[in-house]
């Protein structure tokens, strides 16, 4: 065996075997392969073998298309076969929700390149006779969904990995991951010790254990899933009479998936009365296992699946597989660079294998060999996590998502399981004056304050939702008076030492400010890719305090230790600092209310220390309100002091609390973008105009120079675009497609309704060329054409007299 080797990928499953084969196509030979049994044990060997490229998330969407197009090309590389069968397949509607989901997919892959289409009842009788359509909508058609066999994949994978010079070592067991003081690791075996620069976990059920051995937490949890594969059914017989195969059937009103096998069918379950498995950790004994057949649980879903495809009441049980796989608490795998861990990679939680598992491959080894992925891949990152999760936090929500894995996913939905998780001393106040409450990153954030008879719970819609009036109101009071709300959803970093200024000038691409002032910067990846749009405070020469999206912090806060040095000092105070925003033309006359400081000198973008009532705070003057407005920044422990001080000083001004739907109405009136909405990994500053904050004048080669300045020679071919939209009950959500002169011409990144202006504004990238003040377009919601235009000019204070003056 080698005991030496670039990166040692750990687990014989199909994703470990993609990421190896990946890395051999990107260039690194020198890489090798350790599973403990046989290639496949764990999950992948008894997997249905489905593939389908629907995902909630359009990245994730387009790396599933990415998938199932490799699978001919590993046929062709190595001559093996993997079993493919392109059938098709339908995901049922049976009610208005579960259709309107189906049609905004249906429009996002529009632009994506997927060729999915909307059919109606008859139409699926005739793709999939085998269904029962009664009470069906319709459903989406996908050509590309198919299945495949497991094990041939799988080896397909390990072959064109072995002829792109990749080492596989199986019935070898990893005893310990060691890392050294060079970052480099020591994977001990059963069969001796291999150095390796890079580890990837790639460990299936597993993958805890495996990361345990180097210190790290993976939140991950095995769910129990069993599907059935049947006798003949006369149907299928007759179709294969015919030279047809039955195309695969997507339930999700009966939590089901169907496709044909054979000359029967085989149908899997994700039932609610679902079961964890391997609580306490996943034995090693255990491999090419099953668990024992257990119908009771899914009782009520085969009763329904009788009526939904009557020919399997009729068809006799052939086989029964019941077996462990793994999830994330959304679903989503869990890839990339694990954070605080040098040369440490993770490749797991991939529930759908053989859907996702080329996809998470490539990024992998891009990120590994490259330094990036091509696309925004941060609904699979593992950062997307931080370090407050737990076990505890974990199963519940892993549960959760087994339940829900075909229910309807809103864009307003708050999900409930494993909360209130984080609070901060808030909590109870807000939820005395009827707060309604969010979550991001584990923490809870107020969406909106229920007051008289407005709904306590926001019911989940793709169209207007019940906390539009309440909603409204609050902008209402924020731009006619003054609205506080809380800034625990930032994400703060605490930057000091001799050279912080310096380093901050090579990771910021935009200007740093002097002492007492603020500015705007993106941050970009080495390619020019957005990776973080910051606010920078200086506080003194030697001490900044940075601002960005809460959600993302352990993504900045990688990044940021990634690219450490000497004299710098570097902290996550997320948490430690927290505060309030007040926003509104009276917002002046309350903080000067509330301290014996002058502040009627200071200007849009200052910041300051200042005691407020009995607290000392930073004072910013800046809001995301479009409005005169200030960010007040306080030790947590002082929080409800602060918050008493100011909710007394607001009370002749009308203050009003407001919450993150009306910030997020509030900001659409001035276009500002959001992040991983306007501004992603996705796009450049040029194409965002965030180019407007990078400062080229400044002498520093701050990271992603060259490709910015590229792009300021060259222009982007796409921009981002504000457009005022004749919409009915539905606002654009994000990524509806963009038509001009009868194509698709780009895409939406959000919108929502302006309550101040009284309008639905949408933002999108269009072709540069085609960007005029009024040019019309349509923008395709919910399966309606809806009218457009693009719009320049500011909703409200175009002038910004009143956020600067």
């Amino acid at each position: 065996m080698k005991t030496t080797t670039r990166v040692v990928v750990i687990g014989g499953g199909v994703v470990g075997c993609s990421v190896l084969y990946h890395l051999t196509k990107l260039g690194w030979s020198d890489v090798m392969l350790i599973e403990r049994s046989d290639l496949t044990s764990g999950s992948t060997w008894h997997a249905a073998g489905g593939f389908h490229t629907l995902n909630g998330d359009t990245n994730m969407a387009a790396l599933q298309g990415y998938t199932i197009r490799l699978y001919k090309e590993l046929e062709e590389i190595t001559g093996m076969s993997c079993g493919l069968h392109h059938v098709g397949g339908v995901t049922l509607a049976d009610n208005k929700d579960r259709f309107d989901m189906l049609v905004a997919e249906r429009a996002k892959h529009r632009f994506m390149g997927l060729e999915t289409e909307i059919v109606g009842p008859e139409e699926i009788r005739a793709l999939a006779p085998v269904t029962n359509i009664d009470g069906i909508i319709g459903a989406l058609w996908d050509p590309l969904d198919g299945h495949l066999d497991p094990s041939g994949t799988t080896h397909a994978y390990a072959k064109a990995a072995r002829m792109g010079g990749a080492t596989i070592e199986t019935h070898c067991m990893v005893r310990e991951t060691n890392q050294r003081a060079d970052g480099t690791w020591d994977v001990v075996t059963d069969k001796g010790t291999v150095h390796a620069e890079h580890v990837v976990n790639a460990g299936g059920l597993w993958a805890r254990e495996v990361g345990a051995m180097a210190g790290i937490y993976f939140p991950l949890h095995p769910m129990e899933h069993q599907y059935i594969v049947t006798e003949e059914v006369p149907l299928i017989v007759q179709m294969m009479a015919e030279g047809k195969e039955h195309p695969h059937v997507m339930d999700p009103a009966g939590e089901s998936y169907l496709r044909q096998e054979g000359r029967g069918l085989c149908i899997g379950f994700y039932e609610q009365p679902c079961r964890p498995w391997a609580v306490d950790g996943t034995s090693w004994s255990f491999g090419q296992d099953l668990l024992a057949d257990d119908f009771d649980k899914i009782e009520d879903s085969i009763t329904f699946a009788y009526k939904r495809f009557p020919d399997l009441e009729r068809a006799g049980v052939k086989n029964v597989i019941h077996g462990p796989f793994t999830f994330a608490p959304d679903g989503n795998p869990l890839v990339g660079p694990v954070p605080g861990v040098r040369n440490y990679w993770s490749a797991c939680g991939v529930m759908a294998g053989f859907s996702q598992g080329g996809g998470v491959g490539l990024m992998l080894a891009q990120w590994m060999i490259e330094g990036e992925t091509e696309r925004d891949t941060m609904a699979m990152d593992v950062a997307r996590f931080g370090d407050w999760i737990s076990p505890g936090y974990t199963l519940p929500k892993v549960i959760e998502n087994y339940q829900r894995r075909f229910s309807v996913s809103y864009p307003n939905e708050e999900l409930p399981a494993a909360r209130p998780n984080r609070t901060t001393p808030m909590y109870e106040i807000f939820s005395d004056m009827g707060a309604v409450w969010g979550q991001q990153f584990g923490l809870e954030v107020v969406n909106y304050f229920a007051q008289g008879d407005e709904p306590t719970y926001e019911t989940p819609s793709f169209r207007r939702s019940d906390a539009f009036g309440a909603t409204g109101r609050e902008v209402r009071g924020v731009r006619e008076g003054v609205g506080i709300n809380e800034v625990h959803n930032f994400g703060k970093y605490l930057i000091k030492g001799p050279k912080a200024r310096a380093w901050l000038d090579r990771i910021m691409a935009g200007r740093v400010p002097q002492q007492g002032r603020l500015s705007l910067t993106p941050m970009l990846s080495p390619k020019g890719k957005l990776i973080g749009d910051f606010t920078v405070s200086c506080l003194s020469e030697e001490e900044f305090q940075l601002t960005a999206s809460y959600g993302s912090q352990a993504f900045h806060m990688r990044w940021f230790l990634q690219h450490a040095e000497d004299g710098v000092s570097i902290e996550n105070i997320s948490d430690k600092r927290n505060g309030f925003q007040i926003a509104g033309p009276k917002s002046r006359e309350v903080l000067a209310a509330c301290t014996r400081a002058d502040i009627s000198d200071m200007r849009f973008m200052d910041v300051r220390r200042i005691t407020v009532g009995q607290t000392d705070c930073i004072v910013q003057r800046v809001s995301y309100t479009a409005d005169l407005g200030y960010e007040i920044y306080c030790d947590p422990m002082a929080q409800r002091q602060l918050w008493w001080t100011l909710w007394a000083a607001g009370q002749p001004h009308g203050m009003v609390p407001f919450g993150m739907r009306a910030m997020m109405s509030l900001r659409l009136d001035k276009f500002f973008g959001s992040w991983l909405s306007e501004f992603s990994p996705d796009y450049t500053a040029a194409e965002t105009g965030l180019d407007r904050f990078i400062s080229f004048k400044k002498n520093s080669d701050f990271i992603g120079r060259a490709a910015a300045e590229a792009d300021r020679v060259q222009g982007p071919t796409r921009k981002l675009c504000a457009f005022e939209v004749d919409a009915d009950d539905a606002d654009v959500n994000a990524y509806e497609p963009i038509w001009l002169d009868g194509a698709v011409v780009g895409f939406c990144t959000s919108g929502g309704y302006s309550h101040w202006a009284g309008k639905s504004i949408a933002q999108g990238f269009l072709p540069v060329e085609r960007i005029a003040e009024g040019l019309e377009v349509e923008i395709e919601i919910l399966g309606s054409m809806r009218k457009a235009r693009v719009i320049t000019t500011p909703l409200f204070d175009a002038d910004g007299a009143r956020m600067r003056g």
